[in-house]
């Protein structure tokens, strides 16, 4: 890989989503945004392999990318641009202060997009998919497996998004306070969604994309300094799942160095090097549990949280309390309907009581997530507990065809290669 690969790589990784809510902040017109960027970094590609790598990247692209849109524009006498205004790059780097006014500008144009995506106009499909594109950095095929649809009905939907927003001017702003409300329960679900696909990517060769999380991570912290530090009509429920959903976040994200060797292999949370989970995010993680907990509104995102504390305040894999873990999910099917809780219920029922009776609580779920490679591999962990070694080894083999992480395939090899050499 060049330096200018390397470099174009490194900017969309960290830069790409602020450039682009800059500019459709700018122009009010998404796909214009997504068009001049992509041409910037065609441009970028030839002109820094003779001129040079800038020394800012980033600004680079964006004042290139800006001055397109400007031509553009003009071309079409459509819309009248400051590009004195345009010019001007948000810092890198920003801050959320206890003093700033939540109804004026927000210190952060990725918040701006996420609000616009979240509009109550638009399908909760549609401002998932559109978020996850445009500012989680997910390509259309990414996003299209991620709702587990075809390429050509996710791109449709993009587009059909993106003409919503255009043709009804929705407002490229974060919403004033009396406002949130409805829009608080879309923010959080598109966040939760941001940073589950970056823990756990659903395609390519890496299991974990750090870019992904960390934005969400930062994200969910402004919204609940958005929240907490201005005078909204957002609820006790709403700000406590505020809360629960960074806990939950920060809890999972403490252990990403131990969930894959130097190699990129997975390893299992059993068999994690938990010296190495940070201990800083874990203290925050549990502190802002119990301080969601305490408001006595008890959602989804804080029960989730309060059972990933439950596995990073366990000493040991063995010493994990699957009980209390069993009896958490136990109450969160009864807030979220969604099949996957009901499998992770299993898998800790299992643990807890009896792998059996684990296997039983999955059939019912055969039809609803024969098409899913967790089911499976729940299913396969299972079997292997109880030494069915065929069994085990088929469930293994159908997870392997539907998953399309190269990491997680493998992992999956390697499980099968063990249960052949034990037979």
């Amino acid at each position: 890989m060049s330096a200018v690969t390397e470099t174009l790589a490194t900017v969309y990784t960290q830069e790409y989503s602020q450039i682009l809510a800059v500019l459709i902040g700018k122009t009010g017109d998404f796909e214009l945004a997504e068009e001049v960027l992509q041409e910037a970094f065609t441009i970028a590609i030839e002109k820094w392999e003779t001129d040079g790598i800038p020394r800012k990247p980033g600004a680079w692209l964006t004042t290139t990318a800006r001055n397109k849109a400007i031509d553009r524009l003009r071309r079409k006498q459509a819309v009248a641009i400051d590009s004195q205004e345009m010019a001007e790059l948000p810092p890198a780097a920003l801050q959320v202060t206890p003093d700033f006014d939540a109804t004026g500008d927000i210190p952060d144009e990725r918040l701006k997009l996420i609000f616009t995506c979240c509009h109550p106009a638009l399908s909760m499909e549609q401002r998932v998919a559109l978020t996850l594109h445009s500012l989680g950095g997910l390509t259309t095929e990414e996003v299209a497996t991620a709702f587990m649809l075809p390429v050509p009905t996710m791109a449709q939907r993009l587009v059909r998004a993106k003409k919503k927003i255009k043709n009804a001017g929705i407002p490229y702003y974060v919403p004033p306070a009396h406002l949130l409300t409805e829009r608080v329960n879309a923010v959080l679900s598109v966040l939760y969604l941001i940073f589950t696909e970056g823990y756990a990517a659903s395609t390519g060769d890496d299991l974990i994309r750090w870019e992904l999380c960390d934005n969400a991570i930062r994200l969910t912290r402004v919204l609940e300094g958005l929240i907490r530090h201005s005078k909204t009509d957002v609820t006790d429920a709403q700000y406590a799942e505020v809360i629960g959903l960074l806990a939950l976040m920060l809890l999972h994200h403490s252990r990403r160095k131990a969930r894959i060797t130097d190699d990129g292999a997975l390893i299992q949370l059993d068999q994690q090097d938990r010296a190495i989970w940070d201990q800083r995010l874990i203290q925050e993680g549990v502190t802002l549990v119990q301080k969601a907990l305490y408001m006595r509104q008890v959602g989804p995102y804080q029960l989730q949280a309060a059972i990933s504390a439950v596995h990073a305040e366990a000493e040991t894999a063995a010493a994990t309390d699957w009980e209390q873990i069993a009896g958490l999910y136990q109450h969160l099917m009864r807030l979220d309907k969604n099949p996957h809780i009901r499998v992770n219920h299993a898998i800790a029922v299992s643990y807890a009581f009896d792998i059996e009776l684990g296997l039983l609580l999955l059939d019912p779920l055969t039809d609803t997530l024969s098409h899913h490679p967790t089911f499976h591999l729940a299913q396969a962990d299972m079997y292997k507990r109880l030494g069915q070694t065929e069994q085990s080894s088929a469930a293994y083999q159908q997870a392997y065809t539907l998953t399309s992480n190269t990491i997680e395939q493998d992992f999956i090899v390697k499980q099968l290669a063990q249960l052949d050499a034990s037979m």
